[in-house]
């Protein structure tokens, strides 16, 4: 006997980090945050949904360092590892944690893993391979699951027929604040398995005497308790069977067995007086229960030894009548199960929202078949199927409500398109002037910039002139022409004063080009600030425009296609459901038919033992009237 399989450390090691309370206040990425705040409720469809979501457009963005993702796309690909196996998707699951065994990460994650990817395959009854993914453990291991890791190993061995090397690992187990009582329990089993019956025996004494305040411990404690008697019960020790039996709690899950194998064994030693008293117990508790009802049949038995035959004729009518009830409630339940009622009880969401709905299903209005099944549908291979049958009542729900969902998808679509029409014509109109203005800038700007690039390796002083001085010069040189194409010719003092101006506007142009080249780069540097802002905001322009356009251009087709993967795949859910439910209802109905044929031959025992019980009394009350 074992743990649930998920009971040791909680999410994956990084996921735990992830969701702790200092990883918590600095987690930036909110669909990150959303997929944990899911996989702490045991949502992890809804986890897987948007954290596969969001690790799949992670991958595709052209610049994922800008991605709020990027600083934990390891966390986030190692819990949606976790959140596949939490989810029973063990081959993905399995994919993603080898992923990691593989990739280049800290020991104490590579370990961590290791151990996920062993659990997968002791699930799937790949005990070996299990075990190989445990050797491949070295190095350090996250303290919260080293415990974990050897009772795992120990549960393999097990698996595996070795249970010398088992009996190794779980005798180190023992003072395990987790698996002490568990480890104790499995030990004396591996001992028995390996044929040490006294030292099996001895370990299941000291496995039924722990003291703890656990509830499962304590069922461990009656289980150990249980077995041993039953060894010994089947040894024929029945002396040393009751004194263990009696250890069993009468309020443990272990008690109606309990109280029957002790019932039993007392009979057999012909204490048929202290055989009353737990049978007398059983018999006044849940008839549905077999041991209960075995022991409405044994209990006047006894009394029958004990020559109360008057007090046994009216225990076996009291059989006959709880039989009889029951067998109409069992042929109720089977016409039940078979019109699909049993189904829709197990679907209830308000009974699943309740950890313990497998126990509300008892008080199920419209739904007597669940109140038979309680042992069936505590047995592994049921819940196995059971649970695929709720997980394909979920993803039909889900698939139910997507479809919905795109009605409204569509409808935000019209509106945006509504919205942005009406405004495009306008806004481009305004848009293509400031366009043809931008590109004019641009070009100024480029020829300038040229300009001082030019001038950085030529000096052309010139180039640098104002205005004014540039009209000056002009005007210069313009006299100068007409000067010397005056037919009469110019005075050379004339000549002489002009070419004196033009040297003093040169002189300035030379003596002050360092100045003003300087005052030419640092105002043609405010001009690169100043386009980089226009630049800035034509591009935010351009994005904008885009996404407006985009939020409703280019969604037809892909609703269209996802509308119509949903309805494939509600189609498939459908087929699927039906086949598992029928495989359920055929499992349910046979557990009921054989409990109905068992009442039946109990039935029976008990007319002919009222009969018979009758006679006696009769003739034990004519024997004291006789003189």
């Amino acid at each position: 006997m074992g743990r649930a399989p998920f009971s040791g450390t909680g999410l994956l090691l990084l996921a735990g980090l992830a969701t702790s309370p200092g990883f918590a206040a600095e987690l930036k990425d909110l669909y990150f945050g959303e997929a944990l705040y899911y996989a702490h409720q045991g949502q992890y469809f809804e986890a897987l949904q948007r954290l596969d979501s969001e690790v799949r457009q992670h991958g595709n963005i052209d610049e994922p360092q800008l991605d709020t993702l990027y600083a934990y796309i390891n966390d986030a690909e190692f819990s949606l590892g976790d959140f596949e196996l939490r989810y029973r998707m063990h081959h993905r699951a399995g994919r993603a944690i080898t992923a990691v065994l593989e990739g280049a990460v800290d020991e104490v994650v590579r370990n961590d893993a290791a151990y996920r990817l062993a659990r997968i395959h002791f699930q799937k009854s790949q005990a070996d391979d299990a075990l190989r993914a445990l050797d491949r453990i070295d190095g350090e291991v996250p303290a919260s699951i080293r415990d974990d890791i050897e009772f795992l190993r120990a549960n393999i061995y097990l698996a595996q027929g070795r249970p010398a090397d088992a009996a190794q690992v779980l005798g180190k187990l023992e003072k395990s604040d987790g698996f002490g009582a568990f480890a104790s329990y499995n030990l004396g089993i591996a001992y028995l398995q390996d044929g040490r019956q006294q030292q099996a025996i001895e370990q299941l004494d000291k496995a039924g005497r722990i003291t703890s305040a656990d509830p499962a411990d304590l069922a461990i404690v009656d289980k150990s308790n249980l077995v041993l008697g039953t060894l010994l019960l089947e040894e024929g020790k029945l002396d040393a069977a009751i004194p263990y039996l009696n250890r069993v709690r009468l309020d443990g899950p272990f008690s109606n067995q309990a109280l029957l194998s002790s019932g039993w064994a007392n009979m057999s030693l012909g204490r048929a007086e202290r055989a009353v008293v737990p049978w007398s117990i059983l018999a006044g508790r849940e008839v549905t229960d077999s041991g209960t009802q075995e022991a409405l049949l044994a209990l006047p038995y006894a009394y029958g030894e004990l020559n109360v035959h008057g007090r046994a004729a009216i225990s076996y009518g009291h059989a006959l009548d709880a039989y009889g009830v029951e067998i109409d409630k069992l042929n109720l339940s089977i016409d039940s199960i078979r019109d699909g009622a049993f189904l829709e009880a197990l679907i209830r969401e308000e009974i699943r929202q309740d950890k313990n709905w497998v126990i509300r299903l008892r008080s199920l209005e419209n739904a007597p078949e669940t109140y038979y099944l309680m042992e069936l549908l505590a047995s592994h291979d049921f819940q196995a199927g059971l649970q695929n049958y709720l997980d394909l009542a979920d993803l039909q729900r889900k698939l139910k409500s997507w479809q919905t969902d795109f009605d409204a998808y569509d409808e935000m679509v019209a509106i945006r398109h509504d919205h942005y029409e009406p405004l495009l014509p306008e806004v481009d109109s305004e848009f293509r002037e400031f366009d043809s203005r931008m590109r004019l800038r641009v070009e100024q700007h480029k020829m300038l910039v040229k300009k001082r690039d030019d001038l950085l390796t030529t000096p052309r002083p010139e180039f640098l002139a104002t205005r004014e001085e540039q009209q000056i010069l002009a005007r210069l040189e313009l006299i100068e022409e007409q000067l010397q194409a005056s037919p009469s010719g110019a005075a050379p003092s004339t000549l002489q004063r002009v070419a004196r101006l033009k040297g003093l506007l040169f002189w300035t142009l030379q003596t002050e080009y360092h100045e003003r080249l300087t005052r030419f780069d640092q105002n043609l540097r405010e001009l690169d600030a100043a386009m980089a802002v226009a630049q800035q905001k034509y591009d935010e322009y351009v994005r904008t425009r885009q996404a407006a356009e985009h939020s409703y251009n280019g969604y037809e087709m892909p609703i269209r296609v996802l509308r119509s993967k949903v309805a494939e795949a509600t189609q498939v859910i459908q087929i699927l459901m039906a086949r598992q439910g029928h495989l359920l209802e055929l499992v349910a109905v046979e557990e009921l038919v054989a409990r109905r044929s068992r009442l039946e031959r109990y039935g029976d025992k008990a007319r002919f033992a009222l009969a018979d019980s009758y006679d006696r009394a009769t003739q034990a009350q004519a024997r004291s009237l006789e003189p």
